[in-house]
């Protein structure tokens, strides 16, 4: 029952107040990265097989020692239950997600595309000129949903704290070296499968709470048929199911650096407008009551 008190209080923190203003310690942890990148990448000569090594290195020396503490400081007496709350308010991005997708939507609303692609670009890697907006900003929703909130929610009932960040951090490392671009398709190897192991049951949780919240079968029919097409293994049953919860056609074609890419159709239906943001918000907001409900039962069942 105390997992489920944590979880409850961490959610309310991150609700109410959102992402520190200042000092926020992913944004530190972003800077650290990049030091560590700048050190360990190597110059134009370094083999493909050599710079993988590099971003293997890369990943432990940034992950081992922030988990190793977080270890540490979770367990002191009397103070283990604060680091708990904090790293898991810090790990959450639910308000985030929630504010980013909302200016997008309210731009919309008031007409003005312009500064509703600028906020849309925000939130995802693809060119901002050539993106659509409401698609966009609904597909980071979702998958978001997963990374920012029931990702973390998952390593936290799982491991405590020192899951939790351990989550973020990969999922943060990820989000920066994991492309298979020229520069990352090497050293960013690391980041990205080790996201895709943490990721995997997380995204598949998500996935059932969405296709719970939503039309189910058509959900269920989603992911079944499209996530196997989809580039990433987690992103794809999230985002299938997902669309085919909120019934409305996501993906298809997109550029990034300027280069196009076929991805395949996600859900069914109609093309989303404007309103479906909310509604995309609302679903994550169901799947975090359905899961502080199912984190809570479950700690009074073993109470």
């Amino acid at each position: 029952m105390t997992t489920g008190v944590f979880v409850v209080v961490a959610l309310a923190c991150d609700w109410l107040f959102g992402e520190p203003k200042r000092w926020h310690p992913l944004v530190g942890f972003g800077r650290l990265a990049r030091f560590v990148e700048g050190g360990l990448y190597g110059g134009a000569g370094v083999a493909p097989q050599e710079r993988c090594w590099r971003g293997i290195g890369a990943v432990s020396l940034l992950l081992i020692p922030i988990t190793v503490l977080v270890t540490g400081l979770h367990e002191l007496p009397h103070l283990g239950w604060v680091i708990d709350i904090l790293v898991l308010y810090t790990a959450l991005g639910h308000k985030s997600l929630h504010d980013h997708a909302c200016a997008v939507a309210r731009a919309l609303a008031s007409g003005d595309v312009s500064e509703a692609r600028r906020r849309a670009s925000h939130m995802v890697s693809r060119d901002a000129d050539t993106l659509e907006i409401v698609p966009s900003t609904i597909e980071s929703v979702l998958e978001n949903g997963n990374d920012a909130v029931f990702g973390a929610l998952f390593w936290f009932v799982l491991a405590g704290a020192p899951g939790a960040v351990c989550y973020r951090l990969a999922n943060t490392l990820d989000a920066m070296w994991g492309y298979r671009s020229d520069r990352y398709r090497d050293f960013g190897w690391a980041a990205a499968r080790l996201d895709d192991v943490l990721n995997y049951v997380p995204a598949r949780l998500t996935a059932i709470s969405y296709a719970l919240l939503g039309k189910t079968c058509m959900a269920f029919a989603c992911w079944r048929e499209q996530a196997p097409r989809w580039k990433s293994p987690n992103a794809g049953p999230v985002m299938a199911a997902g669309a085919g919860a909120l019934q409305i056609a996501l993906g298809g074609p997109a550029r990034y650096d300027g280069v196009w890419e076929a991805r395949p159709l996600l859900g069914g239906g109609r093309a989303p407008d404007g309103r479906d943001v909310a509604r995309a918000l609302a679903l994550i907001r169901r799947g975090v009551f359905l899961w502080v409900a199912v984190i809570c039962g479950g700690g009074l069942l073993h109470a």
